[in-house]
């Protein structure tokens, strides 16, 4: 009986470093290859080259001239690419705006960008205190349990939250939680009307943030900063006094990213 391929085969992980090398040979100079100079640049069997090629088109990340046949890099890269540069360019461009709050408030600040429900931290600063937020870059969280995630959840449509809570639910973590779509939306609600988001030990027992989000030129929400602190001194009272700051950075953030803020009627600024 012939061995099973299991997903920790070498076989798949020949594969992809194969897909892979398609690309960076593709990669290599301006142009077009046909599948001939790819198998032959590779040392791949015809069928080999033409079956993880049309995988490749499939996907966006190589293009097939209808006409002559000959494959060049897709679109698909441009875009995951120009996704990766905007972060690192997003990261630095926000350093001033995190060190000011950090100034001010004298805790721990941290922003994120989201992705497929979660927030991921890409930059940190702490103050100098001996009790302090213990976390790392690169990590990720719920959207719905974090004021960074909540504060980018109320500018999305609500029929794109409610797709967010379909597939990845709403899990206890802590007792403060918020575990039901009603509670969930009711809360962004607030979010949008105040204008900042608080994560009220909602994630870890014993700390509170405060976060508002970060939106682009188009008025969509990209990023969210916050402020973290341990409970005590992140108190119910002193999150209006953190709000200040984290709103007015996230609005200079917004601005430096050509967001313009319509005015209502009334006289009140929206984005929406």
């Amino acid at each position: 009986m012939p061995h099973r391929k299991t997903d920790s085969s070498p076989y798949k992980v020949q594969v992809l470093d194969r897909a892979l090398s398609i690309l960076r040979l593709l990669g290599e100079r301006p142009g077009d290859r046909s599948l001939a100079e790819v198998c032959a640049g590779l040392k791949l069997h015809k069928s080999t080259g033409h079956r993880l090629l049309t995988v490749l088109e499939q996907n966006r990340f190589v293009e097939k001239s209808p006409s002559t046949g000959r494959y060049r890099l897709g679109l698909r890269l441009f875009e995951l690419g120009s996704k990766a540069i905007a972060s690192l360019d997003l990261r630095e461009q926000s350093r001033p705006h995190l060190n000011m709050v950090l100034q001010e408030t004298e805790e721990t600040v941290h922003f994120c960008l989201f992705d497929q429900g979660e927030v991921l931290y890409i930059e940190k600063m702490e103050p100098q205190r001996s009790v302090r937020m213990s976390s790392s870059i690169g990590r990720r969280a719920p959207a719905y349990c974090t004021a960074v995630g909540k504060a980018i959840l109320a500018e999305l449509p609500v029929a794109e939250v409610d797709v967010i809570i379909n597939r990845s639910g709403l899990k206890s973590i802590t007792k403060n939680t918020l575990t039901t779509p009603d509670a969930l939306l009711a809360e962004l609600k607030i979010i949008r009307e105040r204008g900042f988001a608080i994560d009220d030990e909602e994630n870890e027992v014993g700390v509170r943030c405060v976060g508002a989000a970060v939106r682009d030129y188009l008025g969509r929400p990209v990023a969210a900063l916050s402020v973290s602190g341990p409970a005590f001194r992140v108190s119910k009272a002193r999150v209006l006094i953190i709000a200040k700051p984290v709103m007015r950075a996230a609005a200079a953030l917004s601005a430096e990213l050509g967001f313009k803020p319509q005015v209502s009627a009334m006289g009140g600024a929206f984005g929406r």
